[in-house]
């Protein structure tokens, strides 16, 4: 089975069984060890992936770091686990930080089988940044991590070539942050800047607010633009139909570009309530399910947006209820209860 294959059969482990792994070795057992075993250590060998590992330079009595993983008989991983329910904090470094400084390790890692963060010492040597150079979601993977996880393979490890792409790897995942931040969220500045020559008045506070959501949808319009040329061009090149090509199937389940953009703004939402990396989605014939943690017993909203008239089925009650919009823009109007629902699922 190849690398590629064995992250995906975990990808979908967390997604099926993220409520039975609520303890820390839970996690380690049915996620960790075996991502190890994918990238090519052998786990059973305590000589190479170490258990409990402990530094007697580090001045903490028992204190242990989960795991060390030794190349050629150098500590170069460190790794912390954390139960699965965990919202992942600079405070959870805390020991990766002290066992950093006193071994040979070049790369540490925190997860909560989940979330993974990748650190190094890009900002000074031998002291391990706060900030990770690569992070992503195992229930939500996305194939260009493939690449990156390869590096870290046994037989593949290069200290100096992972570091070089670290590096780019760090910045673009800041700024795509920071462009997020611009696209939910756009400053006054950038409003300013959008709105000239298309507006020539006095930009007062109303002025500026009408501004915003426009320049808030544009963005918008523009991703969901790109996204669709892209997938004609896909569609395009990739179009050649033969007598074998299979009729579709009837009840295949699809997410929809409107699913899709209405996830997008509920995770906006909630964005100031609880940490957007809980927020997953999972499609259904019936309905579009946002769930907290891939949890169906943490259910945020569901899309109903397979029929003519669109509902949003809200849990801030004991059940769920639907609430009609007219359009995409309607989920604004529910903000507060889908804020009073994440705020359940926040600590």
């Amino acid at each position: 089975m190849s690398f590629e294959e064995q992250i995906s059969l975990l990808s979908e482990r967390v997604r099926s069984y993220s409520s039975t792994m609520e303890t820390e070795e839970a996690v380690k057992t049915a996620v960790v060890l075996p991502f190890l075993r994918a990238l090519g250590y052998d786990v059973f060998d305590p000589s190479e992936v170490v258990p409990e590992f402990t530094a007697d330079a580090v001045g903490k009595k028992g204190e242990k770091v989960d795991y060390a993983i030794k190349i050629d008989g150098e500590v170069r991983i460190l790794i912390e686990c954390k139960p699965i329910t965990t919202n992942l904090d600079r405070v959870h470094l805390a020991q990766l930080f002290r066992y950093f400084t006193v071994t040979s390790a070049k790369f540490a890692i925190l997860t909560n089988g989940r979330t993974w963060h990748f650190h190094t010492d890009l900002e000074e040597p031998n002291k391990l940044d706060a900030r990770p150079f690569l992070s992503f979601d195992l229930s939500d993977f996305q194939q260009h991590v493939v690449s990156e996880l390869r590096k870290f393979a046994r037989s593949d490890f290069d200290v100096d070539g992972i570091l070089a792409s670290a590096e780019r790897l760090k910045y673009t995942s800041s700024l795509k942050s920071a462009i997020l931040e611009i696209i939910e969220n756009p400053p006054e500045d950038f409003v300013r800047i959008a709105a000239r020559g298309l507006y020539e008045g006095k930009f007062t506070s109303s002025v500026k607010d009408q501004f915003t959501s426009l320049v808030r949808s544009a963005f918008r319009e523009v991703i969901r633009d790109s996204v669709k040329s892209r997938i004609s061009s896909a569609l395009d090149d990739n179009d050649q139909p033969t007598e074998a090509t299979p009729a579709p199937v009837e009840d295949e389940i699809i997410t929809t570009e409107e699913e899709i953009e209405g996830y997008m703004i509920v995770k906006s939402i909630v964005r100031e309530v609880i940490a957007v990396n809980r927020v997953g989605m999972r499609d259904a014939k019936s309905y579009c399910a946002i769930l907290v943690d891939n949890n169906n017993r943490k259910p945020l909203a569901r899309l109903h947006f397979n029929r003519s008239i669109k509902y949003v089925g809200l849990f801030d009650k004991d059940t769920e209820e639907r609430v009609q919009i007219d359009s995409l823009d309607g989920i604004y109007a529910i903000s507060e209860r889908l804020k009073e629902t994440a705020q359940r699922y926040a600590d």
